[in-house]
C-alpha cells in the first residue's frame, strides 16, 4: 500500500491545530513557532505531490479509497487532477505567509492586559482552516466534499467573530457588534447554500446510486448512467447556489466585504486567497462534470451574473472610502472573470479562470498584506487618513505599488496572463460579453491607481510622519509573493503544463470543442 500523501497533507495542519491549541495559555510565542512549523511542514508535503504529479498521466493520481460509511455508499476518496494539485499547492504556500503577517494579531491588548485574546486559538483555528481546504481540493466523493464544505464555515466564523481587526475607527463595543455582524452574516449566507446543496446531494444520490466522481463518470461512459432534463437542472441550481455563495457572485455577494472588513488582515487574506476558491474550483470539478448538459443550459444567466460581478464590483470598489472593503470589492470583480472563463466553455477561458484562481489568491495576499502592515501603522482603514506614505515609507509603498498593479493585471505580472486567456476564451465564444468584461479592466486601473495616489503620494500628513519602513518580518512575509507573482507573469508554462490536461478532461466532459477562428481567404 503506498503512502497516503494527499491524507497527510490534509492530516498535518490538522495535527498541528491540535497540538498549538494545547500549547500552555503563557507560551505564546510557542504557539505561533509550533504553528507556522506545521504549516512548513504541509508545505513540504505540497512540494512532494507536485513532484510526483504526472501532467500526462491519468486525471485523478495519487489517489486513495476506503469505505467510510458503508449503509449510505459513502466512501473516503481522495484524488488530485492538475487544477486541484494547483490550488492544494497555493493554500499550502499561503497559510505560512499568513501566520508571519499574523504573528502578533492576537497577542494580548497592551492597553487592558485582562482583556485576553487566546493567541493559541487564533493560530489553531487558520491551521485547521488549512487541513479542511486542502482536503476539499482533493475529495473526489460528493459527500466527502459537501462535509468539508460545511464544516469550513466554523474556524472562518470564529475567527472572523472572534478576532476582529484592532485598526476599527468606533469604540469598542460597536466593533464587537460589527465583528459579530459580519460573522454571523458569513455563517448565514453560506449555510443556506449549504442546505440547498444538501438536497442536491442526496437528490444526486438518489438518481446515481453512488457519491463517487469517477463511479459516475464510468457509468456515463459506458452508458448505464443517464439523468432526466429536469432532474439534472434542478441539482445543477442546487450545487451552483452554494458554489456562488462561496465565490462569492453577484447577487449573493454581500457577506464578503462585511467579513473581510471587520477581519483581520491575515484572515481577510484567508477567506478571499484560500477559502472562497473553494467555490469557483467545485463548479469546474462538480457542476460541469455532473451536470454538463444543465452547465451548457445555464450558461447565458451564468455569464450574466458573472458580467455584473465584473463591472458593479469595480464600481463599487472605485467610490470606498476604506482600503480594505475596497479590495473586497476588487475581488468580487476578479471572481466574476474567474466565473466568465470557467462557463466560456472554451479551453482557454478554462484555463485562464484556473490560473486566475491562483494568480488572484498570490497577487490579493500581497496587496492585503501590505495593506495590513499600513493600517496597523497607521491604525486607521479610511483612505483620507493618509497621504506622502512612500516618502516615509518607500519599501512599503513600492510593494503596494507592484500588488496594486498585479491587481489590475499589469503585463509582466503573473494576473495580466489569466485575465489575458479568459478574455481570448470569452471572445472567441461570446465577442459581445468579451468587450463588456474589458470595461472591469479599465475600472480596475482607476481604483488601484487613485488608492495609490492617495495614500503614498502628495504631501506627507502628520500622522504619517513618523510611519516606519517594512520590517524583516514583514519582508519575509511580502517579498516571496512579489518575486513569485513576477516569476508566473514572465514565465507561466510550469502552471499551465499542469492545469491544461485537466481543462481538456473537462471539456471533454461537457462535450465542448473551442470555436475555430472564422478567416476570410485571400483574394
Amino acid at each position: 500500500m503506498s503512502f497516503p500523501l494527499l491524507t497527510a497533507t490534509a492530516a498535518l495542519p490538522a495535527i498541528g491545530a491540535i497540538a498549538t491549541a494545547a500549547v500552555p495559555a503563557a507560551r505564546r510565542t510557542a504557539a505561533k513557532w509550533l504553528a507556522l512549523a506545521f504549516s512548513l511542514g504541509t508545505l513540504v508535503l505540497a512540494g512532494i505531490a507536485l513532484a510526483r504529479f504526472e501532467p500526462g498521466g491519468s486525471r485523478f493520481q495519487l489517489t486513495e479509497s476506503h469505505a467510510w460509511i458503508k449503509d449510505f455508499g459513502v466512501r473516503y476518496e481522495l484524488g488530485v487532477d492538475g487544477i486541484g494539485l494547483a490550488l492544494m499547492a497555493l493554500t499550502a504556500l499561503l497559510i505560512p505567509f499568513v501566520i508571519l503577517a499574523g504573528w502578533h494579531d492576537a497577542d494580548p491588548l497592551e492597553t487592558n492586559s485582562s482583556r485576553w485574546r487566546p493567541t493559541q486559538g487564533f493560530f489553531a483555528l487558520i491551521l485547521m482552516v488549512e487541513a479542511m481546504v486542502v482536503l476539499s481540493f482533493v475529495a473526489t466523493d460528493v459527500f466527502l466534499f459537501y462535509i468539508l464544505f460545511e464544516a469550513m464555515l466554523i474556524p472562518m466564523y470564529f475567527l472572523i467573530g472572534g478576532f476582529g481587526d484592532r485598526a476599527h475607527t468606533g469604540s469598542d463595543e460597536n466593533a464587537a457588534a460589527q465583528r459579530s455582524y459580519a460573522a454571523v452574516k458569513f455563517l448565514l449566507y453560506n449555510l443556506v447554500g449549504g442546505l440547498i446543496m444538501l438536497a442536491a446531494v442526496i437528490g444526486l444520490y438518489t438518481v446515481a446510486g453512488t457519491f463517487s466522481l469517477s463511479e459516475i463518470a464510468e457509468a456515463r461512459a459506458n452508458g448505464t448512467f443517464s439523468m432526466a432534463t429536469s432532474t439534472e437542472r434542478w441539482l445543477f441550481l442546487g450545487f451552483f447556489f452554494a458554489f456562488a455563495v462561496k465565490a462569492p457572485l453577484w447577487p449573493l455577494h454581500t457577506w464578503l466585504p462585511n467579513a473581510m472588513g471587520e477581519a483581520t488582515t491575515p484572515v481577510a487574506v484567508l477567506i478571499t486567497a484560500v477559502v472562497d476558491k473553494v467555490g469557483t474550483f467545485a463548479m469546474l470539478r462538480f457542476c460541469l462534470q455532473l451536470f454538463p448538459e444543465a452547465s451548457k443550459w445555464a450558461t447565458p444567466v451564468v455569464l450574466v451574473l458573472a458580467l455584473i460581478s465584473i463591472v458593479y464590483g469595480a464600481l463599487l470598489a472605485v467610490g470606498q472610502r476604506d482600503i480594505k472593503r475596497l479590495i473586497a470589492y476588487a475581488s468580487i470583480s476578479h471572481f466574476g472573470f474567474i466565473i466568465l472563463g470557467i462557463f466560456a466553455m472554451t479551453s482557454q477561458g478554462q484555463s485562464g479562470a484556473t490560473l486566475y484562481m491562483i494568480n488572484h489568491g498570490i497577487s490579493t495576499a500581497a496587496l492585503m498584506l501590505v495593506a495590513g502592515f499600513l493600517i496597523t501603522r497607521r491604525g486607521s482603514r479610511l483612505i483620507a487618513d493618509y497621504g506622502g506614505v512612500q516618502k516615509v515609507a518607500p519599501i512599503l509603498a513600492g510593494t503596494f505599488l507592484i500588488g496594486g498593479l498585479a491587481t489590475l493585471s499589469l503585463p509582466g505580472l503573473a494576473p495580466f496572463v489569466s485575465e489575458f486567456l479568459v478574455l481570448v476564451g470569452v471572445f472567441s465564444a461570446y465577442p459581445v460579453v468579451g468587450i463588456i468584461a474589458t470595461t472591469g479592466i479599465v475600472l480596475a486601473a482607476i481604483y488601484v491607481l487613485v488608492l495609490y495616489q492617495r495614500t503614498m503620494t502628495g504631501p506627507v500628513k502628520a500622522e504619517v510622519q513618523g510611519m516606519t519602513d517594512l520590517k524583516v518580518r514583514e519582508l519575509v512575509v511580502v517579498v516571496p509573493l512579489i518575486a513569485l507573482l513576477i516569476f508566473l507573469g514572465v514565465y507561466p508554462k510550469p502552471l499551465t503544463e499542469i492545469v491544461n490536461p485537466a481543462v481538456q478532461h473537462t471539456m471533454s466532459d461537457v462535450q465542448k470543442k473551442d470555436p475555430q477562428p472564422q478567416v476570410e481567404a485571400v483574394k
